[in-house]
């Protein structure tokens, strides 16, 4: 059953009726709606745009101090989505992780962490201060895939740590894959620890029985989404979510106003309130049609030969004991026995097809089956996967990279905290020289955006080794300077020795 509210747009209303009124603008953004833009810009998008690119007025409220149209939205977004209170991100789903830390972790805090956390988490350790503690999300070996964390593996590392106030968790990943919240929350709870998720690939999970529970569904205290990633939101648009008393949302709506712009985009507001009002009122039907596309599809990859789409069956023999879930609009796709990289095979289908795909890693590539796309764009795609199967299957290709290739290695941890090694004096040395040193950077394979290495943590051959094989492959190397030949390393002053605890 629908809740009528749920069709209201207030925020966007508002935006149309002021656009609509023809008032004279003597403030910000100096294009006047559009007058000043240029000629190419709005021949290519349209003049209506324009007119909704406003700045703070009355009409349509503050998103700094919300007490307007933007405080009902975000309370109509609480509503939809199970939570207390909602907040609207404009800088994406790094600055709801930025944000959710600084509410939560003061300095030296001990912080459970689960190192398939994105890089803006560790971003979020370095301007909270706190101490991280990291624990391993399982893998599959075969597949050559990480997987997500099992309750066994955290309820562990709560038991190990009990001075940890906090749980951090990265559910769904990139792959799909979730961990069993149900399980892992209370858990948590009853050993004290508030429960703060990045569900940044998880904004349409509310809205669908068929979909893994939300976080909120499951009971965390705060999670972030990327609206836009998945569901209807434009770039940069994400939600905050808050529930019980474990939070302090004095403390969040003051750490979202720091992480926030001043001069919020109105455009990206308004199409959260119209994102929200989309799911709630016509999500499940939506999601139906995309489930059932990407269902669908999988069936028709594992057809092609050279190729292997892994499901819920897969994950149910690899992962036997867990109860968390998997997103079946997540494809990825398996190209090792064609004797591809997944990058090498992305390059193929843009170029050669002209199809983009979300990602790609070492052996597969990823395509998310999204409430936008149509059969016609599926057909698409099978064609291409299957003229790919014919030039490399068989013949005589490259051998397949599995034995090459294996899951990624981490820094080793020290007692020097995130924010301390990026304060510390640095100096920048050639990459392959760097082993045992102190790190002072993020650097990742993006994406995922996964961090290899992080500040504070003793670099290794292993993790040097992993990360030119993955240039070698093709990959995007974040964090190395701009020659892609050195490392920000602490300024060696002593002998730095790993955490042994």
């Amino acid at each position: 059953m629908i809740n009528e509210e749920q069709f209201k747009t207030p925020l966007f209303d508002a935006m149309v009726a002021l656009a609509e009124s023809r008032k004279v603008s003597f403030h910000t953004p100096g294009h006047k709606s559009g007058k000043g833009i240029s000629t190419r810009f709005r021949k290519f998008v349209g003049p209506n745009i324009f007119s909704i690119d406003l700045t703070t007025l009355d009409e349509v409220d503050s998103l700094q101090k919300p007490r307007g149209v933007i405080k009902e939205s975000q309370e109509l977004a609480a509503h939809a989505y199970g939570a207390d209170r909602s907040f609207f991100l404009l800088n994406g789903t790094t600055g709801g992780n930025h944000a959710m830390m600084l509410a939560t972790c003061h300095p030296n805090d001990q912080v459970l962490i689960a190192r398939n956390a994105h890089k803006s988490v560790l971003a979020g350790l370095i301007f909270s201060g706190a101490r991280p503690i990291f624990f391993s999300p399982a893998v599959d070996k075969d597949l050559k895939l990480t997987l997500n964390v099992t309750v066994a593996d955290t309820c562990a590392a709560i038991d190990a740590n009990p001075a940890a106030k906090t749980l951090i968790l990265t559910t769904p990943n990139y792959y799909g894959i979730t961990a069993d919240l149900e399980a892992i929350i209370p858990y948590a709870h009853k050993k004290g620890l508030m429960v703060l998720v990045d569900e940044a690939h998880g904004p349409h999970l509310s809205f669908h029985p068929k979909l893994p529970i939300s976080a909120m569904q499951a009971g965390a205290d705060l999670s972030v989404q990327s609206t836009h990633k998945i569901i209807g939101g434009m770039t940069q648009a994400s939600m905050l979510h808050a529930q019980g008393g474990r939070i302090d949302m004095t403390a969040l709506a003051t750490a979202i106003r720091f992480i926030q712009s001043t001069s919020p985009s109105y455009i990206l507001m308004a199409s959260l309130d119209l994102a929200r009002m989309q799911m709630a009122t016509e999500g499940e039907k939506l999601l139906e049609k995309t489930i059932k596309l990407a269902k669908e599809a999988r069936s028709r990859i594992n057809r092609i030969p050279g190729l292997f789409c892994f499901g819920r069956d897969t994950l149910k023999k690899q992962y036997p004991s867990e109860g968390g879930g998997f997103d079946v609009t997540k494809l990825t796709i398996s190209v090792r026995d064609l004797g591809l990289s997944g990058y090498r095979a992305s390059r193929i289908l843009n170029n050669d097809y002209h199809i983009q795909v979300e990602m790609a890693d070492p052996l597969n590539i990823l395509v998310i089956i999204s409430i936008g796309d149509r059969r016609d764009d599926i057909n698409r795609l099978m064609e291409a996967l299957r003229e790919m199967s014919k030039e490399y299957h068989g013949t005589r290709s490259p051998k397949p990279l599995s034995p090459e290739v294996g899951l990624p290695p981490f820094g080793k941890p020290t007692w020097i905290t995130p924010r301390e090694a990026y304060f510390k004096k640095h100096e920048s040395v050639p990459f392959e020289e760097t082993s045992g040193a102190v790190c002072a950077e993020i650097i990742t394979v993006y994406p995922p955006g996964i961090p290899l290495l992080i500040p504070g943590e003793i670099v290794t051959t292993e993790v040097i080794d992993y990360i030119r094989q993955m240039d070698r492959l093709g990959a995007t190397i974040d964090g190395l300077d701009s020659s892609g030949n050195r490392l920000s390393v602490v300024k060696r002053q002593g002998h730095i020795t790993p955490d042994q605890t």
